[in-house]
């Protein structure tokens, strides 16, 4: 059976509070956590980087799984990382000293872990020399926010942290059942950080205009345009993960979402058919790009929520814009 045996999550010890971003972006404090949906979040020291909150996390596994065991290394964290045109998976692979491991690295921002759970399966479906296959991410985007920029607002939820999950053909605790995965590309360019590629490359203009921060640069277009589509792909792609698994919306025990508003979250919730306490909402936690599944799916377990034969859904949304989500069956 293929499937999720182990997660780890890394939890940076440094807290900013609601009040905190309330006094950093001008925005009340019951703003902040009533609709930002943000009692707090974790941000990383200076010498913690991508690279080093994905090893963190991954080697809390490894205290239970030899790293010699490891097949395949896929990085599925942000692509803000320790330095640019760099694969954070290499030197992960070192740190970890899975020597018998390859690695490399999948990139959908946020979306990336329903996917990197497809990729990690159907490659233990396909090729009969892997048996495990460690998924590994670290997020530290908070650096790249701009609080003083008011298009930016939505992503003042931006936190840092660490994660990672075992996917093996010997799971005994769950099973990785079908995915399904909607593109919109036409909001290819309404998220982006603006200075430091090929177009606009590093320059005193860059700093001076703050264009090394991540920008919305027209979010009344994107809002209108976005809005209509947003829940009804997140539904779509949940109950077609479902359909191809065999199963019914009707089934589904478990929701395990990244951070979004909280209005948003209530909808997708009312929208399934589940109530608050068939999810994990990460209010104390926040937005870490691909990782928020992968937390979700941690605590969930923590908490136990999952109980035997549930049905749990990790779903996420990119910019860019892509909805994905995996659906996955709970042996315990």
């Amino acid at each position: 059976m293929i499937g999720i045996e182990e997660t780890s999550i890394y939890q940076p010890e440094q807290i900013v509070d609601a009040n905190e971003l309330a006094q950093q972006t001008g925005i009340p404090e019951q703003i902040i956590i009533e609709k930002f949906g943000i009692n707090e979040k974790r941000v990383a020291s200076s010498d913690m980087h991508a690279s080093d909150l994905a090893v963190a996390a991954a080697k809390k596994i490894l205290e239970k799984v030899n790293p010699e065991e490891i097949d395949a290394i896929i990085y599925f964290g942000s692509p803000f990382k320790d330095y640019q045109v760099w694969t954070a998976s290499s030197k992960i692979q070192f740190e970890l000293n899975t020597t018998n491991a390859y690695s490399f690295e999948m990139m959908n921002v946020s979306s990336c872990f329903p996917i990197a759970v497809k990729v990690a399966r159907d490659m233990l479906y396909s090729d009969e020399s892997l048996t495990n296959i460690l998924l590994v991410a670290g997020c530290k985007e908070s650096m790249i926010v701009d609080y003083e920029n008011p298009r930016s607002r939505f992503m003042f939820n931006f936190a840092d942290g660490g994660a990672a999950a075992l996917v093996t053909k010997k799971a005994t605790r769950s099973e990785i059942l079908s995915s399904s995965i909607i593109t919109d590309g036409s909001f290819y360019k309404d998220v982006l950080i603006p200075g430091g590629g090929s177009v606009n490359p590093f320059s005193m203009e860059v700093v001076s205009k703050k264009l090394e921060f991540i920008d919305v640069p027209d979010p009344k277009n994107m809002k209108e345009r976005l809005d209509p589509i947003s829940i009804p792909n997140f539904i779509k792609v949940i109950d077609l993960a479902l359909k191809k698994s065999g199963k019914e919306l009707s089934d589904l025990n478990i929701l395990l979402p990244l951070h979004t508003k909280r209005s948003m979250f209530e909808e997708l919730l009312d929208k399934v058919g589940l109530t608050d306490e068939q999810a994990v909402y990460l209010n104390e936690h926040g937005h870490m790009s691909a990782l928020d599944p992968c937390y979700g799916l941690h605590l969930a377990q923590e908490k136990g929520l999952l109980k035997k034969d549930d049905i749990a859904v990790i779903v996420s949304a990119g910019t860019g814009y892509t909805w994905a989500a995996t659906a996955i069956r709970w042996v315990g």
